[in-house]
């Protein structure tokens, strides 16, 4: 099983993006290969109206796939929300899965806290496997600068067996 690890917030705003860009690159410096899935309850689109693969969708087809020598794309609709391990399922090939904003999953998390935007931590003690945040919690697990990144990925790769 590749191990997943959701960095979760209370809002908007709480610093999740910025951490997990920060801990990708970290990742990616390690030479790990890495997976970033994003929740958004809003919807989303990442096609661009009058391209080509827009133009396929427009026309029905309920999945298209862009292909080039450096990457791959696949936009697929769906009748109903996938889960996160649905979603999990489909990621091949990667050492580590991050994921933002499944903050009501089950998977072991990271949570940012910042003392100016949060009051309190959204998670549960035994939901948490470390704290990015910057004020110190003594609730038995790490608790690492927001912008440690290297310390958290050391975190992770003693804890994962990541070398």
């Amino acid at each position: 099983m590749v191990p997943v690890v959701s960095i979760v917030g209370q809002r908007s705003n709480s610093g999740k993006t910025t951490l997990l860009v920060k801990l990708l690159a970290e990742a990616k410096r390690r030479g790990w290969r890495v997976a970033a899935v994003k929740h958004d309850v809003h919807g989303f689109e990442m096609d661009k109206p009058g391209k080509d693969t827009w133009r396929f969708a427009q026309a029905g087809a309920d999945v298209v796939v862009i292909s080039s020598p450096e990457k791959i794309a696949m936009i697929e609709k769906v009748q109903e929300e996938r889960t996160l391990e649905q979603v999990l399922e489909r990621i091949r090939d990667v050492d580590l899965i991050f994921t933002e904003g499944y903050k009501h999953g089950n998977q072991p998390r990271i949570e940012v806290f910042r003392s100016e935007v949060h009051q309190e931590l959204l998670s549960k003690p035994e939901q948490l496997i470390a704290i990015a945040s910057d004020v110190r919690f003594e609730l038995g697990v790490p608790c690492f600068d927001l912008d440690d990144a290297q310390g958290i990925c050391d975190f992770l790769a003693n804890r994962y067996g990541l070398k």
